[in-house]
């Protein structure tokens, strides 16, 4: 046999160290999953559906509980305590709106404009995690006392009425959801807007891209006005009142604040922040029951309260359950819903 016919031997030693490679790199995903994937299955799966489980028992705590699938004490949850899920919401989204209109301007002013205190500025919005989230919200209990720091110097002065009062109202119950929720609006925004390429924005500058007007007049003072009814009608206050000063205030803010660059630009590209701090605000803030416990009243409690009483005071563990159920699938159809308005596939750059 000639040189040339003699068959060359294959590399049989150099391709099971590349398919060794191969198999640690398809495997090395899941290893970095399992231990987050663990814990979710500890500590939410499981405990879900023992949750889902109590709720389909009968009984009671002297004679003891029985699993008979009783399904129909959701139906039976949900029509005896609507109210307060839709309440819940409403305080939820009004916080979240609230946060979301207080984040921003914060976020942006960081980002933009925060320089060499950027740092600073960063701890100063989380520096309140610091402190616990009971003695923050006792702290408001003070704060808007009908003698406090805030009503105290008014009253004195003549500019509000002796009776007038903010603590145990739905006003008191949405700013301590607010303001105790605030960082986690903030810091997503402040992400999203630190990413912005600032030559866009200069470029949009450059092509005539100035002042929002009319638009940003007429769209300002819709908004507003919009906010105002929502504030009036949730806070039971004076409905046109809070239009008129939300329309104005915000046809202000569209005239000589926001211009055409800022629409166009930086707002679009804010958006995967806003979509996550709106999410990290409103789901935690519809589950609240502290603020509504230490800052309102019996008229203002939400569905936190309702089942928290269910649980510890009444004793009554399936319509607790069965209520705690009611709520994260409503908060689940409202995410899934916001998430399709808004379009997650564009945000994240999956859809391309």
């Amino acid at each position: 046999m000639t040189a040339a016919s003699s068959p060359v031997p294959a590399p049989v030693h150099a391709a099971a160290p590349a398919r060794r490679r191969f198999s640690r790199r398809a495997i090395a995903p899941y290893a970095l999953l399992a231990p987050g994937l663990l814990w979710l299955v500890l500590f939410y799966i499981y405990p879900a559906i023992q949750m889902f489980i109590v709720s389909l028992w009968t009984g009671n705590i002297e004679s003891g509980y029985e699993m008979t699938f009783n399904f129909g004490i959701y139906p039976e949850s949900f029509s005896a305590y609507w109210p307060w899920i839709l309440r819940s919401i409403e305080y939820g989204g009004l916080a979240t709106l609230l946060a979301f209109a207080l984040g921003l301007p914060l976020a942006y002013t960081i980002a933009f404009r925060g320089g060499a205190y950027k740092n600073v500025l960063l701890f100063l919005v989380i520096a309140p995690f610091f402190t616990s989230f009971l003695l923050r919200t006792i702290s408001w209990k003070i704060i808007l006392a009908d003698d406090g720091l805030v009503l105290g110097p008014l009253k004195q002065a003549g500019l509000l009425d002796p009776d007038f009062r903010l603590l145990a109202t739905p006003a008191a119950v949405v700013a301590g959801i607010t303001y105790n929720f605030l960082p986690f609006m903030t810091l997503p925004l402040y992400v999203a807007l630190e990413k912005i390429d600032r030559r866009l924005i200069e470029a949009a500058e450059d092509l005539y891209a100035g002042p929002w007007r009319p638009g940003g007049t007429i769209a300002g003072a819709a908004i507003g006005g919009v906010t105002g009814l929502l504030v009036g009608l949730i806070m039971a206050y004076p409905v046109p009142m809070f239009v008129i000063g939300g329309a104005v205030f915000g046809a202000l803010v569209g005239t000589y604040l926001i211009s055409q660059a800022f629409v166009r630009v930086t707002l679009p590209l804010a958006l995967p922040g806003i979509f996550a701090g709106s999410l990290l605000t409103f789901i935690p803030a519809v589950g609240d029951f502290i603020n509504a416990e230490l800052l309102g009243n019996p008229q203002a409690q939400m569905i936190g309260n309702v089942i928290q009483a269910r649980y510890l005071k009444t004793v009554d563990y399936p319509t607790a359950s069965a209520l705690s159920f009611i709520l994260m699938a409503a908060i689940l159809i409202g995410v899934l819903v916001y998430t399709r308005l808004l379009g997650t596939e564009q945000l994240t750059g999956s859809g391309v």
